[in-house]
């Protein structure tokens, strides 16, 4: 299976899956047991704060799945432009989101080296 497919790739998926998963958990979370009118209203700000990076990741994560599963270098390589958007987005989370960009670049060359060596598959 990894013969035809980067395993950078693969791990860089897996990692911006979980990330995903943890960001929106978290703030989904943060919303749902607020009990007070004014925790809400700062959840809610702080939400709508930092939705441009979640989904910004998520959609990364997306693509670079796509990149994964189609063996298709332009899908890492959006999936890494994503995952840099993000970390504009709201760079006080970028020591999460800078390892995922920098994985999604290295993933992107190892995948296209992949695909010139194998043209037939």
């Amino acid at each position: 299976m990894f013969k035809t497919r980067s395993k950078v790739l693969f791990v860089t998926a897996i990692l911006a899956a979980l990330y995903a998963i943890y960001i929106i958990s978290y703030f989904y979370g943060a919303n749902a047991e607020s009990d007070d009118l004014v925790e809400e209203a700062g959840a809610a700000i702080a939400t709508a704060l930092v939705m441009p990076h979640i989904v910004m990741m998520g959609l990364g994560a997306i693509f670079t799945w796509l990149g994964f599963f189609l063996k298709a270098p332009w899908g890492a390589l959006v999936g890494a432009i994503l995952f840099c958007v993000g970390t504009a987005c709201f760079p006080m989370y970028a020591m999460f989101s800078v390892p995922l960009l920098i994985l999604g670049f290295i993933a992107f060359s190892k995948q296209k080296k992949i695909n010139k060596r194998n043209p037939e598959e």
